[in-house]
């Protein structure tokens, strides 16, 4: 009973854990893979770009946490032309190296507010993500953790 308390414990105060029921963060994180989020991870530091986090859907409050890759930060605006991402207004697209495939589309420009964040999957062209969503962004209250490991099938630390 002791360990199943503490395991408990962990699971609601420092780790959150998860499984990735979509594609939309692949090659980085396969469908189906199990990763822990550190729940801790920003209670001193603010979240930074390119960080994978957890978080509840903001369309969805009640349905299962999602998993995305930071792209945009607080007070930025994001803008995605021809599958590149642009901060701001700049002439060079975000380093989206990470990607699976060549991005496609036009979307944007997002402004975003206070204590908010932009977020995309890796997966760019079959993710549901704040480019998509009636409600465009992730507010921090809303985020579960900052995903550190994926732990199954083949463990992967970030």
């Amino acid at each position: 009973m002791g360990a199943e308390f503490i395991a408990v414990i962990l699971n609601t105060t420092v780790f959150a854990n998860a499984v990735v029921i979509s594609g939309s963060m692949e090659n980085t994180i396969m469908t189906n893979s199990r990763v822990f989020g550190a729940r801790l991870a920003y209670l001193f530091d603010e979240p930074k770009r390119f960080d994978i986090i957890l978080f509840d859907d903001p369309d969805n409050i009640s349905a299962i946490p999602l998993l995305k890759r930071i792209i945009g930060l607080p007070n930025e605006t994001v803008e995605i032309i021809d599958g590149k991402v642009y901060i701001d207004g700049s002439d060079i697209p975000l380093d989206d190296s990470f990607i699976k495939e060549e991005a496609r589309g036009n979307f944007g420009p997002f402004y975003i507010p206070e204590n908010c964040y932009f977020v995309l999957g890796d997966n760019r062209n079959y993710s549901h993500d704040s480019k998509n969503w009636a409600n465009s962004f992730v507010s921090i209250e809303t985020i579960l953790g900052k995903v550190f490991v994926v732990y199954y099938p083949m463990p992967k630390i970030f």
